[in-house]
């Protein structure tokens, strides 16, 4: 911050036990505008804070994301093998806790989606075991893995290698399987599960892929594995998840998140509070600013960034265009 001439105060680092001091933060009258990443529980609790107080305030909450992968017919036949490597490596990574981590992949009942499979369960089952943030976390992926593991609509097909350390945070890749039609009857299985687990669901026609896509809540990416024909197929599908999440992805992975900007790090709700914003890239300062109209001022009282002569020489919008130059 020194080194950038910023204020001290740009950068703060307050460590809690709980929750303490995060509630007494979003509750101080100084405070005019939250941004959290964590989980639904946490983020939710967060916006009625927000909404609570004598001032509201603007709460942008990211609260995670199934992130859901579409293999479409072509793509299967054209790359299914690599479009496993890429999927064991994309919800392994970081041990699977980034919140882009695709939690939930679609494919169809194919004559290479058995070979697909097959590298993928090979991949899982060949996978070291990992290490979690917190044992408090390795715990709830282990309660959450065993819960899923015990209902009867969805199998375990491949597993990493076994946790030794008992009472450490390390944990075990899972990879689960189900039918399209058991995620339209238990909405739990799109259910985000922190940590390397990733659940393959099989359908059969376009019918039953977007009647999955039209169940789905909104999330912050859906990825499309598909080649030129399925794009044209698939068209309505593309329509139907522009309204469920804040990016669109076509054959790559969504773990990883570019600060640029063109980058949309968000989505509708519950994947964040404000589906209209991201948290990451240049779009993501229009969450602490807020419009101010000056009317009918002399350019003496105007701020610097208004006045005609643009003695800061930025970029402004001048009746509608662009510009650097200085205004009549």
């Amino acid at each position: 911050m020194r080194a950038c001439h910023l204020p001290e105060s740009v950068f703060s680092l307050l460590f809690d036990a709980g929750v303490e001091v995060g509630v007494r933060l979003v509750q101080h009258p100084v405070i005019k505008a939250v941004a959290f990443t964590g989980s639904f529980a946490g983020g939710t609790a967060l916006m009625k804070l927000a909404a609570a107080r004598p001032e509201p305030i603007p709460c942008y909450s990211e609260m995670g994301s199934v992130n859901p992968v579409f293999v479409l017919p072509g793509g299967m036949n054209k790359r299914g093998g690599a479009i496993a490597a890429g999927l064991q490596t994309s919800f392994t990574l970081g041990a699977g806790q980034f919140c882009t981590k695709p939690g939930l992949v679609l494919v169809p009942k194919e004559d290479g989606t058995p070979a697909f499979m097959k590298e993928l369960g090979d991949r899982v089952n060949s996978t070291p075991s990992q290490t979690l943030l917190t044992k408090a976390i390795a715990d709830r992926y282990a309660s959450a893995i065993k819960g899923r593991t015990s209902a009867a609509d969805a199998t375990v097909l491949a597993q990493g290698a076994k946790v030794e350390e008992s009472n450490a945070a390390t944990v075990q890749a899972s990879l689960f399987v189900a039918d399209y039609k058991d995620l339209l009857e238990h909405e739990e299985l799109a259910q985000e599960i922190f940590g390397p687990t990733t659940l393959v669901a099989g359908y059969q026609d376009r019918k039953q892929l977007l009647a999955v896509a039209e169940k789905l809540e909104g999330h912050l990416t859906a990825t499309l594995q598909a080649d030129e024909s399925d794009l044209v197929d698939y068209a309505d599908l593309i329509d139907i998840l522009t309204r469920k999440v804040g990016r669109l992805i076509l054959n790559d992975y969504p773990t990883g998140v570019e600060v640029c900007h063109a980058m949309v790090h968000g989505g509708p709700f519950p994947a964040t509070s404000d589906g209209r914003s991201t948290s990451v890239g240049t779009q993501a300062i229009f969450r602490f600013t807020r419009l101010v109209c000056f009317q009918s001022f002399p350019e003496s009282a105007l701020p610097d960034a208004l006045k005609s002569s643009n003695p800061l020489g930025i970029m402004r919008l001048v009746d509608g265009d662009r510009t650097r130059k200085p205004s009549a």
